[in-house]
C-alpha cells in the first residue's frame, strides 16, 4: 500500500521535511520545488506516493523513474568526452614512457639523426623500459612530447600532429620559467600545429634576450617564410649569416642538439644570399 498522506511528509528529491501535507496544501517541496502529491499508476491506475519509482500494484516504472534514468543518461553523456580525453592522456604517458621518447631515446636505428640533430641510444635500458611515468618531471614530459610532435611532423601526420600539440604546449606551460632551449622547444611545437603567433612569442622572447642567438633567428625565419613575409625573411637570414661565426664558436649544447634546423636555415639563407 502507498504511504499515507495525512501526516508531513519528507520530499522524494532533497529528502527535506515537508511543512504539511498535500491535504492541507502542500503540493510542491519548498526547497526544491519537486511534486508532493500523489499521481496514478499509467499501466492500472493505482495511486502512487510521491518518489515513488515504480507502482507498489503492478511494478510498471513510474515518471519518477524515467526522469532519473533520464538525469544519469545526461551525466553519463556529459561525462564522455572527459572521460576520453583522460583515458587518451593517460595511454600516451604510458606509451611514452614505455618507449623512452625523449632527445635521447631509443629507435631502431641507432645511428640516425635525430629531429634536432642528435643521434639517439643505441636499445633502450630496462630502467628506462619500466620508467614511472608519475615520476617524470613537468622537463621531462614536455621534453618527451616535444620529440613526438616533430617525429609526427616528419611523418607528415598532420592530424596525430594536432593531436598531440596541445599537450605538450601545456606540458611547457606547467614548466613555468623557460630557458631558450626550451622556448625555442615550444616554438616549434607552435609552428608545426598552427599557432604562429605563440611561436612568434617564443621568437621575440629569446631575441630579446640574446639578440643575436642562433635558436631564435631560425625560428623567427621559420614564421617568416610559413607568413610569405619575403623582405622580414631576407633581414632575418641576414642577421643569421652575420653571426653564424661568432655564434657556432659559443658551442652552446642548445646548438648542439638542434644542429639541423640550424644547418638547414643557414643553408637557405645562403641560397637566398647568391
Amino acid at each position: 500500500m502507498p504511504p499515507k498522506t495525512d501526516s508531513p511528509i519528507v520530499c522524494p528529491q532533497c529528502g527535506a521535511p515537508a511543512a504539511g501535507t498535500p491535504a492541507d496544501g502542500w503540493l510542491f517541496c519548498a526547497r526544491c520545488g519537486a511534486s508532493l502529491a500523489q499521481s496514478r499508476c499509467a499501466s492500472c491506475g493505482a495511486e502512487i506516493a510521491p518518489g515513488a519509482r515504480f507502482c507498489h500494484k503492478c511494478g510498471a516504472p513510474t515518471g519518477a523513474a524515467d526522469r532519473r534514468g533520464a538525469a544519469t543518461r545526461r551525466d553519463s553523456a556529459s561525462m564522455l568526452p572527459w572521460a576520453v580525453t583522460a583515458v587518451a592522456l593517460l595511454a600516451l604517458l604510458a606509451m611514452l614512457a614505455g618507449k623512452g621518447f625523449s632527445r635521447r631515446g631509443a629507435v631502431p636505428d641507432a645511428g640516425a639523426p635525430s629531429q634536432t640533430g642528435v643521434g639517439f641510444e643505441s636499445a633502450q635500458s630496462p630502467a628506462r623500459a619500466s620508467t614511472d611515468i608519475s615520476q617524470l618531471s613537468p622537463e621531462e614530459s614536455a621534453d618527451r612530447l616535444f620529440n613526438r610532435v616533430m617525429q609526427l611532423d616528419s611523418e607528415r601526420k598532420t592530424d596525430s600532429v594536432k593531436f598531440f600539440a596541445p599537450m605538450a604546449i601545456s606540458a611547457y606551460q606547467l614548466i613555468g620559467a623557460l630557458n631558450v632551449d626550451q622556448r625555442y622547444d615550444l616554438g616549434r611545437i607552435a609552428e608545426v600545429s598552427g599557432a604562429l603567433p605563440l611561436a612568434r612569442a617564443q621568437a621575440d622572447s629569446i631575441l630579446r634576450e640574446q639578440p643575436s642567438h642562433l635558436l631564435g633567428l631560425v625560428l623567427a625565419a621559420r614564421i617568416a617564410a610559413l607568413e610569405r613575409d619575403g623582405a622580414e625573411l631576407r633581414r632575418i637570414e641576414s642577421r643569421l649569416l652575420a653571426v653564424e661565426r661568432s655564434e657556432l664558436a659559443r658551442g652552446l649544447p642548445e646548438y648542439q642538439r638542434h644542429e639541423a634546423d640550424i644547418m638547414s636555415a643557414l643553408a637557405r639563407a645562403r641560397r637566398g644570399a647568391r
